[in-house]
């Protein structure tokens, strides 16, 4: 058969190619880890056979991330929420409502991310070599050290689209065609035509930026991890934190996607069961609480109606920011609001931008910020993550916009900066919480195309 059509949907400013294969009542979306090339990618083979195989059971939507193949270049890092931002509007321009979700290598860490965000729109989980976390630490030894990705940066500058990066690639992770000169070439025009050598070293220096762990409890979609016996113990520590996964270890010691025996059999068998699985009633999700600093003793200056009318004016300049940041207004007891976002750095913009608006009123408002798994109320989300919100805006100083460990790590390569506060007690919260406070408002931009 033909190749398939390329075309494009629009995440932002940034142009995202994608092309579809197949039909059938399943849809699945293969997010490629690393780098691709939508038209070098069918000119192998081996790629064709795998597609195929997963195109006579449903669609196959495959795209080129932002930065690489035919998507829009850049040289920034981009970050977990434009990338999702891109999942979502592929599958939005490809018609689909609900997809089974295959992922590779550090691709799977925004596919969970998204699985957790978007329960909705994600009938299952495959992913292939997944991480979690993207430099070494003592609680994660998995992954390669800054030390090693150094190396790595310096290799790839002398290296990339030459042969001798070809054919190392091929002998570590496609053994069985090692020395098939036709591969190694194919190889080679691969990492030239996926991305220039800048490209490669922003996209790997966003693997850098990865961490999920805390992630991985909010899953709740049907998963299915794959790997060989190489990655066994990372995949293992993914598998024990996620409820419910699946782990299958195949057979050989190809860690390509499209040369693992057995992987499209196993991707089959699993979407065959968990497309018709219901929907989670829970919601990653980033919780903002506000409040108006020392409103009481300015309610008793101004005088009720005074005090109602900038109540007021007040809530409509947070109000503008909300819609402009596409978070979703939930409750406004009191003087301040809560509210929710699908994304921390789009969170942590609106409190930034509220902030300084209300300030024109002369006022001064708290925030905090956490992402957390939201148990759904009707519509309305509970649980202790909005708990752990509300708490933490209570530590808030004057005019501070206070974050969670956990929505810091989900922002890193956004280019916000932060202030450590330290180790902290929540009210009615167990354990310590470690905090942050947003720094250097005017440095507080969105990546282009994130929005």
């Amino acid at each position: 058969m033909g190749a398939p059509e390329i075309a494009y949907a629009q995440s932002g400013d940034v142009s995202i190619a994608y092309a579809i294969n197949g039909s059938g009542p399943v849809d699945f979306v293969f997010v490629h880890g690393y780098i691709s090339n939508l038209e070098v990618e069918w000119e192998d083979p081996g790629h064709v056979a795998f597609f195929e195989r997963l195109g006579s059971e449903g669609r196959v939507i495959r795209f080129d991330r932002r930065g690489s193949g035919l998507s829009d270049r850049m040289r920034e890092v981009p970050t977990l929420e434009s990338r999702m931002d891109d999942l979502r509007v592929v599958m939005d321009a490809a018609g689909s409502p609900r997809a089974i979700l295959v992922a590779t290598f550090e691709a799977a860490s925004m596919t969970m991310l998204f699985a957790a965000t978007y329960p909705e729109r994600v009938a299952g989980l495959v992913l292939f070599y997944p991480l979690a976390k993207g430099v070494w630490a003592a609680d994660y030894p998995f992954a390669p050290t800054e030390e090693d990705y150094r190396e790595e940066f310096e290799l790839l500058r002398a290296t990339w689209g030459r042969p001798e990066q070809a054919e190392r690639f091929i002998r570590e992770a496609a053994p069985s065609v090692a020395g098939d000169p036709q591969m190694v070439a194919w190889a080679a025009r691969m990492f030239r035509q996926g991305a220039s050598p800048g490209a490669a070293i922003a996209l790997r220096r966003m693997v850098m930026s990865v961490d999920v762990r805390d992630v991985l409890p909010s899953i709740r979609v049907p998963t299915l991890i794959v790997h060989t016996s190489g990655k066994r113990e990372e995949s293992a520590y993914i598998a024990e934190r996620i409820s419910g996964a699946e782990r299958v270890e195949l057979t050989g010691r190809e860690r390509v996607f499209w040369l693992a025996q057995g992987f499209p059999e196993a991707i089959v068998r699993f979407a065959r069961g968990a497309w018709g699985e219901p929907e989670p009633d829970t919601v990653l999700s980033t919780v903002l609480f506000t409040d108006i600093v020392g409103s009481t003793a300015k309610a008793a200056e101004l005088g009720d109606r005074a005090w109602k009318d900038l109540v007021t004016r007040h809530h409509a300049l947070v109000r503008a920011q909300l819609d402009r940041h596409r978070g979703r207004e939930f409750d406004t007891a009191g003087d301040g609001f809560f509210a929710t976002f699908d994304g921390p750095i789009r969170a942590i913009r609106c409190a930034v931008a509220a902030r300084s608006a209300v300030r024109d009123l002369g006022l001064d408002i708290r925030a905090g910020l956490h992402t957390g798994e939201c148990e759904l109320i009707g519509e309305k989300p509970g649980g202790i993550a909005v708990n752990i919100g509300a708490r933490i805006a209570a530590k808030a100083d004057p005019g501070e916009v206070l974050v969670s460990q956990t929505v810091k790590d989900l922002v890193a390569g956004s280019g916000i900066a932060f202030e450590d506060r330290g180790i902290a007690t929540l009210k009615g919260i167990p354990g310590d919480w470690r905090l942050y406070a947003v720094a250097n408002p005017a440095s507080q931009t969105l990546p282009r195309g994130s929005r």
